[in-house]
């Protein structure tokens, strides 16, 4: 849906920002503001002009157009600059994000939890010391497993902690990333169909009048102005053709900053899984199984010995069926779900499909270009050898 904020078009390079875009003719770029999400065209392919604008925008841009003068040289040169140094800027923003974050270290952490939960109760040592830990009371060496695995347990979870909050900073800063982003993307756009607007009414006015002027006169210094126009309007539309691409550019970031975020969204779930449920489950069963000694303790004093080793017998069997069941589930569990890996990778080739088509397109249109600008060249040739003649 499009920002309903009317954009202030602005040619001087200190100018503030406004809630839309603004589009100046400087090479400074402008402050990042929300810009709207462009509607997504699925398979019919997107026409750039003004139809995608509101009518607000597009007052700005026929009032824009008008103050686009293509003699000036370095007007051309800088003309959409500041929307393309941003989309630069942004992409690095982006990059150094990716780089600077390690996700192996929340998936080693909750390894280290795993181990934690999955070695307790487990006989630490074997020989002769072994057997004379075997030898102490049950009870005692329960609470000492239990300490020990409670303070790791412990440590962990802070770490995951603090991946979380750190996981949740960068999602919230990919959805910062993602608007700035559309902001560049409608900036660039509004440079494009002004920059086309503006071109169009050259060559359908000053430059047919050029023409035909050249063609009355027959002198070679009218052909040369009409030339020379021409040749200025050529260097426009590539100019208007590089920013097609940087809007190209500014487009499939958009869901590969979606694809990132998603990734910090998986993990912040997992994370939290882990705090919510594994661990409070796991100190709630160790407390179980504390309780359940106590009571066993209680029992062998009041039976007899035969009793006493049945009853702990099958208590021990379905601690260590409860236990290991547990652990079996927990083993299998997966980090990230298969079908979260497979949409993931889907939306890529998708992606990856439309970048290859876009620009086997560019390349198709491009060629097509150079035959209409030679057979263009061509005509003038022949003309001017004609007003010559």
């Amino acid at each position: 849906m499009a920002d309903q904020t009317i954009p202030e078009l602005t040619l001087e390079p200190t100018a503030t920002a406004a809630e839309m875009p603004q589009l100046t003719l400087e090479s400074v770029p402008t402050p990042a503001t929300p810009a709207a999400e462009p509607e997504k065209q699925e398979a019919a392919p997107v026409k750039l002009d003004e139809d995608m604008l509101t009518d607000e925008e597009k007052q700005a841009v026929a009032e824009f157009a008008k103050k686009i003068d293509i003699t000036d040289s370095n007007l051309v040169l800088n003309y959409g600059a500041a929307a393309q140094k941003s989309v630069a800027s942004f992409s690095e923003n982006a990059l150094a994000s990716v780089r600077n974050k390690d996700l192996g270290e929340v998936g080693d952490t909750l390894s280290k939890l795993v181990v934690e939960v999955k070695g307790f109760g487990k006989e630490e040592k074997k020989g002769l010391f072994g057997f004379a830990q075997r030898q102490k009371d049950k009870l005692m060496l329960m609470k000492e497993q239990y300490s020990k695995a409670e303070a790791s347990v412990d440590r962990i979870t802070k770490e995951l902690e603090n991946h979380q909050v750190t996981l949740l900073k960068d999602i919230a800063m990919f959805d910062q990333m993602y608007e700035l982003n559309l902001k560049y993307y409608k900036e660039l756009t509004m440079y494009i169909i002004a920059g086309k607007k503006r071109l169009e009414e050259l060559r359908a006015g000053e430059v047919e009048e050029l023409r035909k002027k050249a063609e009355a006169s027959g002198l070679a210094e009218d052909a040369q102005k009409y030339n020379d126009m021409v040749n200025l309007c050529n260097r426009f539309e590539k100019k208007l053709h590089d920013l097609e691409l940087t809007r190209m550019v500014s487009l499939q970031m958009g869901p590969q900053t979606r694809l990132l975020q998603n990734n910090d969204t998986l993990m912040v779930e997992k994370i939290q899984s882990s705090l919510v449920n594994t661990i409070p489950l796991w100190k709630s069963q160790m407390v179980l199984a504390l309780g359940m000694e106590h009571s066993r303790q209680a029992t062998a004093a009041q039976n007899a010995v035969t009793e006493a080793t049945n009853d702990l017998l099958r208590k021990n069997a379905d601690m260590l069926k409860m236990g290991t069941i547990a652990t079996a589930k927990e083993a299998e569990r997966s980090v990230i779900d298969i079908e979260t890996l497979q949409h993931t990778n889907e939306q890529l080739i998708t992606t990856l499909d439309e970048v290859i088509n876009i620009q086997r397109e560019g390349a198709a249109k491009r060629k097509a270009a150079e035959q209409e600008l030679g057979r263009i060249e061509g005509e003038l040739k022949q003309k001017l050898m004609e007003l010559r003649s």
